[in-house]
């Protein structure tokens, strides 16, 4: 079974750069303020979540693993 994530967008750091939009467009969108938010968590693969977050320059997304609470990213 696929392990399941946890993700948030910190909006004090989203600069609405939407790579993580781009790389994962059914599990984030962009709000009213043109920053990244969490649409569908469960919207992709874990590694392709993981890489939306990666990808993100100013590492806004928060990966953690929903069952142990460990954070996965950053």
């Amino acid at each position: 079974m696929a392990r399941q994530l946890r993700v948030r967008v910190d909006h004090t750091k989203c600069v609405g750069s939407t790579i993580c939009t781009q790389i994962t467009p059914k599990v984030f969108a962009l709000n009213e303020n043109r920053q990244s938010t969490v649409v569908h968590p469960d919207g992709d693969t874990a590694a392709r979540v993981q890489e939306a977050a990666e990808g993100c320059p100013v590492s806004a997304i928060v990966v953690e693993n929903a069952e142990t609470g460990e954070r996965l990213f950053p």
